[in-house]
This record gives C-alpha cells, sequence and structure tokens, in this order.
C-alpha cells in the first residue's frame, strides 16, 4: 500500500468514525434565544470528539495496516477479477 492509498484510507475511515462519534452526549438547549435552532446542541464539544475520533480512527487504520500487510485481503487480487 503506497503513501496515498494509506492516507487516503485514513481519510475515510476518519470522516466515518466523525459521524459516528458527533451525536453522542448531544443536548439540546432548553431556552434557544433569538435567531437559535431549537436542535442545536447547546455545548456541541467539537475539539473533544475531533480527538477522539483521531485516535479511534488511528488504531482502525493501524488494524487495517496490519490486515493489508499480511496478506489477508489484497486490492491486487481484486484488480485481476
Amino acid at each position: 500500500m503506497g503513501l496515498a492509498t494509506g492516507v487516503m484510507v485514513y481519510f475515510v475511515i476518519w470522516w466515518t468514525i466523525l459521524f459516528c462519534v458527533l451525536p453522542l452526549g448531544v443536548r439540546k438547549a432548553a431556552n434557544p434565544g433569538k435567531g437559535e435552532e431549537r436542535g442545536a446542541p447547546e455545548r456541541p464539544e467539537l475539539l473533544r470528539k475531533a480527538v477522539i475520533t483521531t485516535i479511534v480512527a488511528g488504531v482502525l487504520w493501524l488494524a487495517f495496516y496490519g490486515l493489508h500487510q499480511a496478506d489477508v485481503f489484497s486490492f491486487r487480487r481484486l484488480e485481476g477479477s
């Protein structure tokens, strides 16, 4: 697996995990002010969720890389089919 492929796979894993982590711990604002959406979270904590996403995506990418290096699956075999 080349560098570009590894980065692209990490990005796809990261983005997928981000959408899994975003709804965690969300609480709606009790009394939204003027101009605020009623369903908007009170404290979205995006930095904390980005850090969690990065750590989980890194672990999953390392597992993916290990399985790929162990030749459990190969993109090259799919190419010839």
